[in-house]
């Protein structure tokens, strides 16, 4: 392992790893699901020490991000700021793995996904180059960074305008999920229906020792109009048997705890991802299946749209700007074949897929990750700057073939 302090050592390290006939990891935060930044008798290059935290411009909101820093660290940096970067639903999920895959977090629906505030990035290619590039700097390769960044090389840096955000209205909900069908069409419906500072999070769970499936509702309102806040959470209480319900307003770091406090990961190695439109009473249908089956261990969506799909299709590298939700099924490695069984029946239904929340690694998924025409603009690039196919751990993509 390889635990390089600056860019300069990044650049070492990929050269001294291209020298060895082993496989090359990159790691940030450590928290991926899949599995991917690490390995078996190869190279693992851990950002872990490359962590600063810097507001750059308080007033163009600039703030600079090294990949081993950690959400729930940025959040507290940029708080007394008034700033903040939505990011997932973990603090010690790492920086560098989220913001170059696309990053749906609690304030998703009202700002975007994490990649859309992203306005330059540091990367160590891998000829050995560190590369400075934006919109007008290798133009080709910023696109790519923003949703396959890790197959083009080693983010030392990144630099995004954060967002006005001080505190926000945080709700929990949980609730009586046995009719699981019902209760996920009216969340759907209610989140589609609710104004864009609102942007939900639900979790199912199967029952156990004679309890009913649950359902664990987080609500987010980005702003501290606690009236609008009501009005918009209150028809949350329609979903479904209410078993327990807390809401308060809270600064932002609140909700997006730092590292040190929490648990890291599902400890679910075994996860599918999806995107759904609408959930519709088929998708319904399906996903009560799955809960039901006792094959699943959780289930959970979180609703992008809003903010997320202002963003044109082709403008980065994520090219899912037209669904509402997405989707994610988790389970032990034993019930494995089960999940995939009921994970087809569900497949219809979706459109892509989230790449973090994925742990499949059939080649076929990189269609439902990068959709043509994103995909084949994402293969010539990876042959300009990674021909050798250097970086093929996270969803590799195949360099394009050369034109004769």
């Amino acid at each position: 392992m390889i635990r390089p302090q600056n860019a300069a050592e990044v650049v070492d390290a990929v050269s001294y790893a291209r020298t060895q006939d082993v496989p090359l990891s990159v790691r940030s935060g450590g928290h991926g699901i899949s599995g991917r930044s690490t390995n078996d008798g190869g190279v693992v290059v851990d950002m872990s020490r490359m962590n600063k935290v810097e507001v750059l411009d308080r007033a163009t909101r600039r703030v600079r991000l090294e990949p081993g820093a950690r959400w729930g660290d940025v959040a507290q940096t940029l708080a007394p700021y008034g700033l903040a970067m939505s990011s997932g639903d973990y603090g010690d999920v790492g920086v560098g793995g989220l913001a170059t895959t696309a990053g749906v977090g609690y304030l998703a629906r009202r700002h975007g996904l994490t990649i859309d505030h992203v306005v330059a990035v540091e990367i160590v290619t891998a000829d050995g180059r560190l590369l400075r590039v934006d919109d007008e700097h290798h133009p080709d390769l910023f696109w790519a960074i923003r949703g396959a960044g890790g197959n083009f090389g080693v983010v030392t840096a990144l630099e995004l305008e954060a967002y006005e955000v001080d505190k926000v209205v945080y709700a929990q909900l949980v609730a009586d999920a046995t009719d699981t069908a019902g209760l996920l069409r009216r969340w759907g419906q209610l989140v589609e229906d609710a104004p864009r500072e609102l942007t939900s999070f639900l979790s199912l769970f199967p029952g156990r020792r004679g309890n009913p499936p649950a359902a664990q509702v987080t609500l987010v309102y980005a702003g501290d109009d606690v009236e609008a806040a009501q009005s918009a959470l209150s028809p949350f209480l329609g979903i479904g048997p209410i078993l327990d319900q807390q809401a308060q307003l809270v600064p932002y770091p609140a909700i997006v705890v730092p590292p040190g406090n929490q648990h890291r990961g599902q400890g679910l190695k075994d996860t599918r991802s999806g995107l759904l439109h609408h959930v519709t009473p088929q998708a319904a249908d399906l996903m009560e299946n799955m809960i039901h089956s006792g094959d699943v261990m959780i289930m959970q969506l979180r609703s992008v749209g809003g903010a997320v799909n202002d963003v044109a299709r082709d403008a980065t590298a994520y090219p899912h700007r037209e669904q509402n939700f997405s989707v994610l099924a988790a389970t032990v490695p034993d019930r494995r074949p089960q999940l995939d069984k009921l994970w087809a029946e569900l497949y219809p239904y979706l459109d892509g897929l989230y790449l973090s929340f994925e742990s499949d690694t059939d080649p076929a998924r990189l269609l439902d990750a990068w959709p043509e025409p994103t995909l084949g603009r994402l293969r010539a690039i990876k042959a300009s700057y990674d021909p050798d196919n250097v970086f093929n751990r996270n969803f590799p993509i195949p360099p394009a073939e050369p034109v004769d």
